[in-house]
């Protein structure tokens, strides 16, 4: 072969190799990162059903409240310091309430008190900034590898419910986060009328996925009304923080080796 041809042909293989490569690397970023192990969707599964707390377990502040009240507040002209403010929500939390529920419907009665109680500020105007900034998807996150986990979980059988002591603004919250179509029941106790650790909310979401109590696992971060609750209902339950420490861990528990 000639020396000009030869050229030309080295250059022509360049190009396609380029070509190549960079098709490559478009194609393997538009598939999903859940990617399932060779193997362990068809591994043993150690339950049927996994239910999940959702503020502080499935669900993570991406800001602290007291953080978030604050830095809202200053606009209202509310001098409050965040350190007040935590001790304030604290408080106001952990104080009864009268009605049977906390969260009844979009939950507005309950929540009005606590930012009022937490901030001392009983702008109506601010309550609605800070209610509507927690009924969306970029207020909260997802911990790591939760997505991952939940879409191994679901195409291997399992079946997936989130049960919270919440009001109506959490479906939202789950789709702004691309979770809400992997479960296949949402179980919010403004909706069913029930609270944890009342054994009824959890017997809603059993009733839903068609699972018995004895396969199903629950995963919340909260000692009395997740653990108490779902071990009342005769369904094991891993406190968030102290029995699995991340989504990772949930998965090895529920699928083992084939």
């Amino acid at each position: 072969m000639e020396a000009g041809a030869l050229l030309r042909a080295l250059r022509l293989f360049k190009s396609r190799a380029k070509v190549s490569g960079s098709f490559t690397a478009r194609c393997s970023s538009s598939f999903s990162s859940a990617k399932i192990p060779p193997g362990k969707e068809m591994g043993r599964r150690a339950y049927d059903g996994l239910l999940l707390d959702a503020a502080n377990t499935l669900l993570q502040l991406i800001r602290p409240v007291e953080e978030t009240y604050a830095t809202i507040g200053k606009k209202y002209g509310m001098t409050t310091s965040p350190a007040e403010i935590k001790q304030g929500f604290k408080r106001a939390f952990a104080a009864p309430w009268p009605e049977n529920l906390r969260y009844q419907d979009d939950g507005r009665p309950f929540w009005k008190l606590i930012v009022s109680e937490a901030t001392g500020c009983s702008d109506n105007t601010y309550f609605e900034e800070v209610y509507e900034h927690y009924a969306s998807g970029e207020a909260w996150h997802l911990p790591a590898g939760a997505y991952d986990t939940i879409l191994i979980l679901k195409r291997s059988g399992v079946k997936l419910a989130v049960v919270s002591n919440f009001d109506t603004r959490l479906r939202k919250i789950l789709k702004d986060l691309n979770v809400l179509d992997l479960f296949d029941a949402v179980i919010i106790s403004s909706e069913v009328g029930h609270e944890k650790p009342d054994i009824k909310i959890f017997r809603a979401a059993l009733d839903q996925i068609s699972v018995e109590a004895i396969k199903t696992v629950h995963v919340g971060d909260d000692e009395k009304a997740d653990k108490g609750g779902a071990t009342a209902a005769g369904i094991d339950c891993w406190q968030w923080g102290v029995d699995v420490k991340s989504f990772a861990d949930i998965q090895n528990r529920i699928l083992t080796a084939p």
